[in-house]
């Protein structure tokens, strides 16, 4: 069974971590955007039973992790080493899912003993002239990526008018919810088993307010805090896996990072959404990840 920590970090914040299994080697896998560390929930299992630990960790500002206002994405590998030294772990793997993506990029590349990353439908960063960030995504991304770029004044009015819907989804809502994020292929995953986890994530997340999603949205938009190219220094297998069909994070910025990383392995999904994505494709994503720690 899963264990539910409450750690207390150097700087006094605490940190809301999901572990499950025992051993010195974990897979260190990192949330999206709104969401937190249970999202994970369906991979407990299947990392365990491939030998290895499971680790998941809310991001500051989301479920019971205290806030960091101002952190870069760069920040998540500080908060992740002391994790890893909390409970023992000696070498890892990472895997960001869609906004956890750039936060995985980013603990692999500042992190000593980290073997190998994945994102999955991972978000590129903004403001390069060969990557048009807002490209394919759906209207309410548009929107909701213009107000970060207007200010705080203008992504806190967003929040404050778009954060309720998910603060209480249910799973037969969630789908709706996502309005035109989420492509057929997306829906059929929610609707055969994913909804309710999906809905428990939001909601757990966003009990105690939206500060982690308005934290993570200005983190995106501005230098990450770490050079690509250091991660290619350290030679470390990274792959991208991206579907084709995703109008969150569109596939280009899957092959912006290909593109940019490289020696990267790219893992395109024809047919397939953001949510569909890592549901379908869950045991072939750890398969290669984890076949980092032999390379």
């Amino acid at each position: 069974m899963p264990q539910h920590l409450t750690l207390s970090l150097s700087d006094d914040r605490e940190l809301d971590v999901i572990t499950a299994g025992e051993g010195t080697r974990a897979v260190v896998l990192q949330h999206g955007t709104p969401s937190d560390a249970s999202i994970w929930a369906p991979w407990v299992e299947p990392v365990v039973a491939r030998g290895f630990r499971f680790v998941a960790v809310s991001r500051p500002g989301y479920a019971t992790s205290a806030r960091w206002h101002g952190r870069t994405v760069a920040d998540a590998a500080s908060d992740i080493a002391e994790v890893l030294e909390h409970l023992d772990v000696a070498e890892f793997v990472t895997a960001g899912w869609s906004g956890g993506g750039p936060h995985a990029l980013a603990t692999a590349t500042l992190l000593p003993n980290a073997r190998g990353v994945a994102t999955l439908a991972g978000v590129g960063p903004y403001g390069e002239p060969d990557l048009d960030f807002l490209a394919g995504m759906g209207p309410e991304n548009e929107e909701e990526f213009g107000a970060v770029v207007a200010g705080e004044a203008a992504l806190t009015q967003w929040m404050q008018t778009n954060t309720p819907g998910f603060m209480h989804v249910t799973a037969a809502e969630v789908a709706a919810a996502f309005g035109g994020l989420v492509p057929q292929v997306d829906i059929d995953s929610l609707n055969n088993g994913f909804a309710e986890t999906m809905a428990a994530s939001d909601r757990r997340a966003l009990a105690h307010g939206w500060t982690g999603w308005f934290d993570d949205d200005f983190a995106f938009v501005k230098p990450w805090g770490f050079e690509l190219d250091a991660l290619i220094a350290k030679g470390i297998p990274v792959v991208i896996w991206q579907g084709d069909l995703d109008l969150m994070v569109p596939e280009a910025h899957g092959l912006w990072l290909h593109n940019r990383i490289t020696g990267s392995a790219l893992r395109r999904v024809a047919g397939h959404g953001h949510i569909s994505l890592v549901v379908d494709f869950k045991d072939d994503i750890l398969d290669d990840l984890v076949a980092a720690f032999d390379e």
